[in-house]
């Protein structure tokens, strides 16, 4: 068990540090900046890197809300949420923590850019309101669960959940950016709001919340529809 809640907070670290670490570092840098669609491709490169890593250790999770909604779904034991959600929140800290190390090393460096922090309102990135946010993080949620109880089912294509899973993260990035700076992780929104403080632990609970209650409504959705039992 030890080993497995390591490799979540080792996982979820560097998907903190690789997508988090693509906006903030990368994003705009001058004449060669990757924009949304490299923040989108280096999220889901983090979780296929490490599905394929760590996968066959701990089922690679990297995400509170894919904790929850596997065992809605049936596909994890109730006793195993808490410690896994603990290590990735942990993860998602530490993978914050470095990137702040690194990102500090510019003397143009301020946290007031917001660290690819989750928000909403007057900070969310296209100025989104609350209700926005809320809607579009429990969807994302809900089709992210989906999508993972789906490449993952027994029948489904051996070898590839990865990919799907990694592609879906994409996606998902590439729709939500503009929103909320896409979370559908709670780990992930908490390491950047751990530096950020202020606006970032005041609006953190929305990326709690919804990404919860999506990944367990998506766990629910395709168990129910599955006929894997």
């Amino acid at each position: 068990m030890m080993k497995r809640l390591f490799a979540e907070m080792l996982g979820t670290s560097w998907l903190v540090l690789g997508g988090c670490g693509s906006a903030v570092l990368a994003a705009a840098f001058p004449d060669v900046g990757i924009g949304l669609l490299g923040v989108s491709l280096a999220f889901g490169l983090t979780v296929v890197t490490m599905a394929y890593a760590i996968g066959h250790i701990s089922g690679c999770h990297l995400n509170p809300a894919v904790t929850v909604g596997l065992y809605c779904g049936g596909r994890f034991p109730a006793g195993e949420v808490l410690p896994y959600i603990a290590a990735q929140v942990v993860g998602g800290v530490l993978g914050a923590g470095v990137l702040y190390l690194i990102a500090s090393g510019n003397a143009d460096f301020s946290l007031a850019g917001g660290f690819a922090a989750n928000g909403f309102a007057e900070h969310s990135p296209g100025g989104y309101t609350m209700m926005s946010a809320l809607i579009a993080e429990i969807v994302m949620t809900f089709a992210f669960l989906f999508v993972i109880m789906g490449a993952t089912h027994g029948k489904a294509p051996a070898g590839f959940a990865p990919l799907a899973i990694g592609l879906c993260l994409v996606l998902i990035h590439l729709i939500s950016i503009p929103v909320t700076n896409t979370s559908v992780n709670p780990a992930r929104s908490t390491g950047p709001a751990v530096f950020v403080g202020g606006w970032a632990l005041q609006q953190l609970w929305l990326f709690w919340v919804a990404p919860i209650v999506g990944g367990a409504l998506g766990g629910i959705t395709y168990r129910w529809l599955s006929t894997e039992d």
